[in-house]
């Protein structure tokens, strides 16, 4: 099985096979970024995503993972689209607001089970850059370096924010638990 990088390396010498395969191997990842972030229009921004690494394969330069890569061009995207959604003026901090603030909805409705309608709401309280951080290291299996390259924040501060939301999340979670009794 081929490396990302190699995928990476043929599919800019021309082979796109290569090119297909390299993408459809993190297709359900991007795929399950989106869906727990937005109400609607998850496939258009998985293509966008995918698009933007088509015309921006050349300006990789390998410092990261590929799939470091493709997390954070689907960061900046969904912060551009929740930014659209919110039709406002002011600035957003998304190391403060959670989805719930913004008003979108996740997907929660489709919960299988309560626990993990009770994660996902736990989740959605969040500020999202907190929210991006369990994903992607939770979900995903990227390290706190990766996970910093995707946000643009060292990897200390990922470590802090992981365990602040951890901590915001057992909090959330006991609480749901009081309240169902």
């Amino acid at each position: 099985m081929s490396s990302d990088f190699e995928l990476l390396d043929r599919w800019r010498g021309g082979d796109e096979e290569a090119g297909d395969q390299l993408l459809g191997r993190h297709f359900d990842s991007l795929c399950r970024f989106f869906r727990n972030k937005v109400q609607s229009g998850v496939d258009d921004l998985v293509q966008s995503t995918l698009l933007r690494c088509v015309e921006k394969r050349d300006q990789f330069r390998q410092a990261s993972s590929f799939r470091t890569y493709l997390f954070a061009i689907a960061r900046n995207l969904l912060y551009d689209e929740l930014r659209k959604a919110r039709r406002s003026p002011e600035a957003l901090d998304f190391s403060q607001v959670s989805l719930r603030d913004l008003g979108t909805s996740p997907s929660l409705a489709a919960a299988r089970n309560e626990r993990k309608g009770a994660l996902l709401n736990a989740l959605a309280e969040l500020p999202l850059e907190f929210q991006l951080v369990v994903e992607l290291t939770y979900w995903e299996g990227l390290n706190a370096t990766e996970v910093g390259e995707v946000l643009g924040v060292p990897s200390n501060t990922v470590r802090s924010r992981l365990s602040r939301a951890r901590r915001s999340l057992d909090t959330h979670l006991a609480e749901l638990e009081v309240d169902e009794r």
